[in-house]
């Protein structure tokens, strides 16, 4: 087997992977909406991996040129339930992921003392857009907050 061969099966062999879970990947937020009114955004990563059958979601901000986790969590795209935790390791809530078609995600986020944030992520039919939808509401809240992020693959 020559270079160019042993290379397209390498290539061959990965293609099927992204295209199981288009989701994996690092993404940018380019854009924020809450409650129809676009906001500014601060520089935010999302790194998503897969190890075995777990998703690895990891939000990082930039702090003196590093990458700093702010949040992270690692789910089955089951509906299992698995925990949230913060830059120091500690839990701030649950999450349950869940596949729902080949290119959108259901997201269940519970912080501590925290309302229910319901959700999806979809992923643009070219893979190259990340749309994060979810709505929350506190006690005493008469409509629930509404936010939309759109993320670039990177």
């Amino acid at each position: 087997m020559n270079w160019a061969t042993a290379g397209l099966a390498i290539v061959l062999s990965v293609a099927p992977l992204r295209a199981a879970e288009p989701l994996l990947g690092r993404w940018l937020l380019v854009s924020q909406q809450i409650d129809g009114q676009k906001t500014a955004v601060d520089e935010l990563t999302l790194r998503i991996v897969m190890r075995g059958q777990t998703l690895e979601f990891g939000y990082s901000v930039p702090v003196n040129n590093i990458q700093f986790v702010s949040l992270r969590f690692a789910a089955r795209p089951d509906g299992s339930e698995a925990d949230v935790t913060n830059a120091n390791g500690q839990k701030v809530g649950t999450v349950k992921v869940t596949k729902v078609s080949p290119l959108q995600y259901k997201i269940l986020l519970q912080g501590k003392d925290k309302p229910l944030a319901p959700g999806t992520m979809t992923v643009s039919a070219d893979h190259k857009t990340l749309t994060s939808e979810s709505e929350s509401k506190r006690p005493g809240q008469a409509m629930p907050t509404r936010m939309v992020q759109i993320f670039s693959r990177q």
